[in-house]
């Protein structure tokens, strides 16, 4: 055997053209795209399921320790609630975080249907999400999910995903969750595609890459694990210039990590310094950030379990994140920020412009609110070039809602030099470093689904460039 027939091209070039032209599917071979509203709204009527507030002392199988006074199951599985202690060089803080070691597998199969990509979307409850129901992936479990820690039926589709051919593997990476609420979450992003028939029930259905991103267009129907694997998706990009090389970026991003002392370690949840556990919350003296609270779940149906309780994790408002955006020389480019957070595994990962709650804000004067809030609160709706609300993940969160923005800006507002931990980067950058693990965060992957899937109402490059923006 010669060694030219053990080598293979490094890149997929095929797979590419193909996300391209199943991104630009508008219609598809399962459903069409005028039947999709329908079908979600059925799927919604037939969960029965109801999601109801309850006072901790009623969590069944979830207890607070009365050494640590963590929250935690009976078993030792799924989730615990614990105490975190930031120190920083200018700051310190201490808060309640999910710890959740387990690896959770989010995979979406794909399969061509007449030469065009689909993927199988599932219908899922989860009771932390407005609606309960939202489109995600085909396979959305953790570890003890699918062992069936929980006594309750086995995961459909899973297969695929633990014993597939990487021969079929377009994309597989793992990929952080909120490092604000999260202590060192990973999932692994999986997309895989398949030959022959696949049994799809009633709560699946395909989509191409176009019907996906008209989804996203709309408030809460795509869910944040579906986001951040078709974020994952290696798309092509048309541009060959950037404002800074990909080599500038990568040491750029180094350069920030390794520049930003962040120790964190977790400490007992009753240890932690202003915040107070009541009968149906642990919250802030100041009422700000988060609570924990707990739900029961019940007559939920297409779940594998019918009916449990448990701790979710709700924001005290709603949040805004978005992209500034700017074209130079024609070329797109988004502003991202080197965003620490405590619960990350590598100090930063590569997050949105703008990313917080304002009410946690209201109380200040405006030159301390976070850089460039205003330019998403104030942007004229011509400057808006996507907007939609967006839900987090379901099943730990609760009522966890985000108005995601692309703002098309300006050199007064955000100029080319950007300020120290900003950095203009293309939608291709970002794409290709969404390929690698924990380079870019969930929020900023969310919007890198909403670029990936684009559709001509979001074409990022269509405006003609501003008199004197600068590329080298």
């Amino acid at each position: 055997m010669t060694a030219r027939t053990l080598l293979r091209p490094r890149f997929d070039a095929a797979t590419k053209e193909r996300l391209a032209r199943s991104a630009a599917a508008t219609e598809g071979a399962d459903i069409a795209t005028s039947d999709i509203s329908d079908w979600l709204a059925a799927r919604r009527r037939a969960c029965s399921a109801r999601v109801r507030p309850i006072p901790f002392a009623q969590l069944d199988g979830w207890s607070f320790t009365t050494d640590t006074g963590n929250l935690k199951h009976d078993s030792g599985r799924f989730f615990s609630v614990e105490g975190l202690h930031v120190v920083r060089p200018s700051t310190e803080w201490q808060q309640p975080i999910i710890v959740q070691p387990e690896i959770a597998i989010l995979g979406i199969l794909a399969k061509e249907f007449d030469e065009t990509l689909h993927f199988l979307m599932q219908a899922k409850m989860e009771p932390g999400s407005p609606d309960l129901v939202q489109l995600s992936p085909t396979v959305q479990a953790t570890h003890s999910n699918y062992t069936k820690a929980h006594g309750g039926s086995a995961v459909r589709y899973l297969e695929y995903f633990l014993n597939c051919d990487r021969e079929q593997v377009l994309t597989d990476v793992l990929q952080s969750e909120h490092g604000a609420w999260f202590y060192h979450k990973r999932n692994r992003n999986m997309i895989v595609e398949v030959d022959g028939d696949v049994p799809v029930h009633d709560d699946f259905r395909w989509f191409t890459l176009g019907q996906l991103g008209a989804l996203l267009h709309q408030d809460n129907v795509v869910n944040m694990d579906a986001r951040t694997v078709l974020a994952s998706a290696p798309v092509t990009y048309p541009e060959r210039r950037a404002l800074s090389s990909d080599n500038d970026v990568l040491s750029w991003f180094t350069e920030q990590r390794a520049g930003h002392d962040v120790r964190a370690r977790r400490i007992p949840l009753r240890q932690a310094e202003g915040w107070f556990r009541g009968t149906h919350a642990i919250q802030h003296v100041d009422h700000k950030f988060f609570r924990v609270v707990a739900v029961a779940v019940e007559q939920a149906d297409n779940r594998e379990v019918s009916s449990w309780t448990q701790p979710l994790l709700e924001p005290v408002g709603p949040g805004i994140v978005g992209f500034a955006y700017r074209t130079f020389d024609g070329v797109p480019h988004v502003l991202v920020h080197a965003r620490v957070e405590g619960g990350l595994l590598d100090t930063a990962e590569l997050g949105p412009t703008v990313q917080c709650a304002p009410t946690n804000y209201a109380h200040l004067p405006t030159a301390d609110h976070p850089l460039f809030l205003d330019v998403m609160l104030d942007a004229a709706p011509s400057r808006i070039r996507y907007a939609a609300v967006h839900s987090e993940e379901g099943g730990r969160f609760r009522n966890a809602e985000s108005r995601y923005m692309i703002v098309e800006t300006d050199e007064e507002t955000t100029p080319a030099k950007a300020p120290p931990g900003y950095h203009w980067i293309t939608p291709g950058q970002l794409s290709w470093l969404a390929g690698h693990s924990h380079y870019v965060n969930v929020q900023a992957r969310t919007l890198l689904a909403v670029l990936n899937t684009r559709t001509a109402d979001i074409d990022m490059s269509r405006h003609e460039p501003s008199a004197g923006d600068p590329l080298h």
